[in-house]
């Protein structure tokens, strides 16, 4: 199965609840910090509600 890397590009400061809730739950922290999430439905669904703070690559 597929990975998704995924990087923290810009801040959560003044952004939505739900936004900041979702970047947490993706587990990033900090501007540019990054994880390895696996490539399911729940985890691009999450990917996309934060697209614009977000990098996404295919590991």
């Amino acid at each position: 199965m597929a990975e998704l890397k995924v990087t923290l590009k810009r801040s959560v400061i003044g952004r939505p609840q739900n936004q900041r809730d979702t970047v947490k739950a993706l587990g990033l922290n900090k501007v540019n910090s990054t994880v390895v999430k696996p490539a399911n439905d729940a985890i691009k669904g999450m990917i996309n509600t934060v697209s614009h703070l977000v990098d996404v690559e295919e590991v």
